[in-house]
């Protein structure tokens, strides 16, 4: 149990971590590449998500690619900077920070993506091992039953577990939090699985109205 007058003493530190993260998790890389590439508002194309599998459906496959990158690297790289100037404690705060900032981006009135780039990312900053785990279940559910989102929703799950088997059990911790918000962003995917309406990998039938399962 944290010691409560350190505690009291560092609590502005983990706010500004978490404000931090958060500003840099909230950038819409999706909104903002697309924009600038002259396609308009992403919003209001396909799902209406910020994320890099609506992206894709402007058919600019190079934009979805620097979208992913984009939502990727603002959790690495909010992890790394605070990790360098205040540990790995601080940077698991300014991850969460960022992990919240791309679900509830406050420019978009909270409506942000579902996460799976950005909890990639912030894994790569604060535990590459974890990120190569996460990766390889991913390319692995997905060439055995081509569901993106389903193989985003088992590499998530498995992520926490992993990290306690090693001993990090703060990362552990807060990984378990991260998968739980993931999960609830892609209830309506997990719905789509249940009912078996879930748009495969490189299916074209839902191109229009199937949900996204990443970034």
């Amino acid at each position: 149990m944290p010691d409560p007058i350190s505690w009291g003493l560092a609590w502005p530190y983990y706010l500004a971590a978490l404000i931090f993260g958060y500003l840099l998790g909230s950038i819409p890389f999706g909104l903002v590449i697309t924009r600038m590439a002259g396609l308009g508002d992403i919003r209001k194309i396909g799902s209406g998500n910020i994320g890099t599998t609506n992206v894709l459906r402007t058919g600019r496959k190079s934009l979805a690619a620097a979208t992913l990158l984009g939502d990727a690297l603002k959790g690495t790289v909010a992890v790394l900077i605070t990790r360098y100037f205040y540990g790995v404690e601080m940077a698991l705060i300014a991850g969460l920070g960022a992990f919240l900032g791309h679900l509830f981006p406050v420019w978009l009135k909270f409506k942000g993506g579902k996460g799976v780039a950005t909890y990639l990312g912030i894994l790569l900053g604060i535990y590459w091992p974890a990120f190569f785990v996460f990766a390889g279940i991913w390319i692995a559910m997905a060439f055995l039953f081509r569901y993106s989102s389903l193989s985003a929703l088992t590499a998530s799950l498995a992520t926490p577990f992993f990290l306690y088997s090693v001993g990090q059990y703060q990362m552990a911790e807060m990984f378990l939090a991260m998968t739980l918000l993931l999960w609830l962003k892609h209830n309506e995917n997990i719905h789509r699985l249940m009912m078996g309406e879930e748009s495969r990998i490189g299916s074209k039938s839902k191109a229009e109205t199937g949900g996204d399962a990443g970034a």
